[in-house]
Order: structure tokens, then sequence, then C-alpha cells
């Protein structure tokens, strides 16, 4: 067992959740350029191609929640539970399985969605040019999904190992070349081409690319303790089980999130595109807590798994009850202020008053409930260091059984908004109430 192993495991819960949560709240503020950029240069370009990005968003969370958070999150775990049982020839040869799911995810993914993108916008509601403009950005940024997989997936080798802080100032770095990048071409400054909404897909895939060549280069260099020998090369099932076990699971969650966000879109969408595009600029403040929650449970999936790892299970019980409630805090945070003053963030990104309307609505029901989707999550990310997240994919399931029923059956829009919320409030207590019964050996 390292050094650095043993400090996590004697160090004080709260002070080192704090610390390794660090880096990760610090890149939150970067990644929210992106996101916020992107919007607001979109904008720029009109309510169709707004409504175009809002279409095609759905499916760019499900890239990063699967490549990061889900198949991301089962390689941290499977890497921080050998670092914590003292196997470091196992770590390396995972390191080696976790690059080979990534080629062949990323590959799938830009299968799936360029062949049958269209025909998913086509249903969330899209058409005419707000359908033009989601294909232009899909169809580029989908192209280079294998280096997003790739840079996710080294991302975890690094914090699976207890190293927050090189991860996110590589993605801190990715984040200041997409942001002027994607201004540049989106809407033709300077000497780049004026390439509309496709331009924002080139800078996001160029930003990742970046970001992974460096993270390769960290992981491989003579003197990791991550770089594979030779014999390491060697492929074995139990190994992927290792890595699946975990992140198998947590993609079928990231598709049930996502099918619950698709869902949501095209109960949205019934009412037009301004509806469309003033519930996508309120979900994606609720979507910009989800990096928050990332951080801390990142910092949760490699100290729950660290723990669980050496047969110290109560302790990591108590490391995820303290990250869930850092968690729910901050977003409780937030919830309040936007729904208090929910034209401060919605007016940011467009000036019709119908977008203004529906996108006000949204954050007053839905924002008072932010911390049970924070703290669902947290938990969902401390179980994953557990290898154990049957119960939490289960509240997850419950969350999605609510809106199909409630989309069914409620005939209005303010009335899917409360359906949102009752939904988010039910999965935040299923999965606390589930963590609470489930022991970790």
């Amino acid at each position: 067992m390292s050094a650095h192993t043993e400090r996590l495991l004697m160090a004080p819960v709260v002070p080192t959740l704090v610390r390794l949560s660090a880096p990760g709240l610090l890149l939150v503020a970067f990644q929210s350029m992106i996101a916020i950029g992107d919007t607001y240069f979109i904008g720029l370009l009109g309510t169709a191609p707004l409504a175009g990005l809002a279409l095609v968003f759905p499916l760019v969370m499900l890239l990063q929640m699967t490549s990061a958070g889900a198949m991301g999150g089962g390689v941290s775990s499977a890497i921080s539970r050998a670092l914590g049982a003292g196997d470091a020839r196992r770590a390396r040869r995972l390191v080696v399985h976790a690059l080979v799911i990534a080629a062949a995810m990323g590959v799938a993914f830009t299968a799936f969605v360029l062949l049958l993108g269209p025909g998913i916008y086509r249903l969330l509601g899209g058409q005419g040019e707000s359908l033009r403009a989601a294909l232009d950005y899909s169809n580029v940024l989908f192209a280079g999904a294998i280096v997003i997989w790739a840079a996710n997936t080294l991302s975890s080798v690094l914090r699976g190992t207890g190293n927050m802080t090189l991860p996110a100032a590589t993605l801190v770095g990715a984040a200041l070349i997409h942001v002027p990048l994607s201004a540049s071409l989106v809407l033709g400054i300077g000497p780049l081409p004026h390439m509309g909404i496709a331009g924002a897909g080139v800078a996001y895939v160029t930003a990742f690319s970046a970001a992974a060549v460096v993270m390769a280069g960290v992981v491989f260099r003579r003197s990791s303790a991550l770089r594979p020998h030779a014999e390491d090369f060697r492929l074995e099932w139990p190994l992927f089980q290792e890595i699946l076990r975990v992140g198998a699971l947590s993609v079928v969650n990231a598709l049930q999130t996502v099918f619950t966000a698709v869902v949501l879109t095209g109960f949205v969408g019934r009412y037009g595109a301004a509806a469309l595009a003033g519930y996508g600029v309120g979900l994606r403040l609720e979507l910009l807590q989800i990096p928050i929650v990332f951080a801390i449970g990142q910092a949760l999936v490699v100290l729950v798994g660290i723990h669980v790892g050496a047969g110290q299970g109560q302790r990591a019980r108590r490391i995820a009850w303290a990250g869930a409630g850092l968690a729910a805090w901050i977003s409780l945070l937030i919830g309040v202020v936007v729904s208090l003053f929910p034209l401060a963030w919605v007016s940011l990104f467009s000036s019709d008053p119908a977008v203004l309307d529906s996108g006000s609505n949204y954050l007053r029901t839905v924002a008072p409930f932010y911390p049970f989707l924070a703290a669902g999550i947290a938990l969902y990310f401390a179980s994953q260091g557990a290898g154990s997240v049957l119960w939490p994919f289960l509240a997850g399931s419950a969350r999605l059984a609510i809106v199909l029923a409630g989309g069914f059956f409620i005939g209005s829009l303010q009335g899917i908004f409360v359906v949102i919320a009752i939904a988010t409030a039910v999965y935040g207590t299923l999965t606390i109430w589930f963590v609470a019964r489930t022991r970790w050996h």
C-alpha cells in the first residue's frame, strides 16, 4: 500500500473530503463557462438555434454522464479499491482495461448518434430550423466522441489514485481553450470561419482532445505508478468485470436519467419552441449543478473505495453522509436564490417574453427541490465507491416512473414542472433511505 493511500485512510473525514473536492469545485467554475458561453453565443443566433441546442443537450449530457460519472466511476472505484488493498499491479492492469472500454464506447456513441440522432430529435419536437441546428451541432460533436471518452477515462484513472488536482487543472485548461474558440467559430470572430452552431461542436472536441493528450502523457510517463508494464496489456474478463460491475449498471442509470430528460423534453416540446427554449435554459442551471456534485462525488468514490478496499466500511459510511450533506447545502443555496430571482438567470440567454416566462416558471417550481437531487447524486457516487449501486439505481427508476405517469396525465406546462419537482423529491428521499439500509463490506 502506498504512503498516499495510508494517509487517506488515517486523515480526518471532513477536511479530507473538502480538500479532495476543492479542485473539482474550482473546475466547475471553468466548465460552467463552457455551458454558459455556448448558450450565450448560440442564443445570439436566434431562438431556433437555442432550441436546437436544447434538443441535443440530453445526448451531450448522456455522453458526459456515461464517460465521466458512470463508467468513469467504475474505473475510479476499481482502481481505488485495488490501491486500498495494496495491489499496485492490479491497478495498472485496470488502466489498460479501462482504456479498451473507453475506445469501444466512444465508437458506439458516434455510430448511435449519427444513425439515430435525426429521429430522436424529431421525436423531441424538433422541426424546421431548430432540427437543422440540432443536427449541425450534434454531428460534429459526436463524431469526436472517442476523444471525450478517452479524456474522461484518463481523468477517472488519475482520480482513482486520490490525485484530484491534475485532472481538474487539465480540464480547466480545456475550458480555457473551448470558450474563446467557440465564440470565434460560432460568431465568426477574427480569422476563423463563421460556422454557426457547428462551431461549438468543433470547439468541444478540440478542447477534449488536448485534455486527453495531456493526461495520457501523465499516466504513461516513466515515473508513473500506473504506467502499465508489458505483461499488464494481457486482457482478462475478470478485470473487465471489476470495472463493469459498477460501471455497466451506472451506464444504465445514466441512460435512465437521460431518458427521463428526453421524455420531459418531449412533453415540454408539445407547447412550442419558446417553451422548449425556456425549459432548456432553466434545465441548464439544474444540470450545471451536476459538476458541483460530481466534484464532491468523485472524492466520495475514491475515499469510500479506498476505505471499503481496506475493510473500513463504517468510516466509509461516515464519509458518504458528510459528502451528501455538503452537496445538499450547496444546491440549497442555489435553489433559494434562483427560485426567488429566476429572471436573473433566464434573461442572460433570451429576451423573448415567452422564453422568459417558461424558464422562470420552471425555476420557481423546481429549484427549491435541488437539495434532494444533490444528496441523491452524491450518495450514488458513494455507492459506486462501495461497489453497490443497485438500490440508488432503483431510486432513479422511481423518478422515471413518476415522470412518465405524470407527464402522460398532466395537460399543462406548469403541471409538468410540478411533476418534475415531485419526482426529484422522491428520488432524493429514496436514495437516502436505501443507502441508510445497505451494508458496505
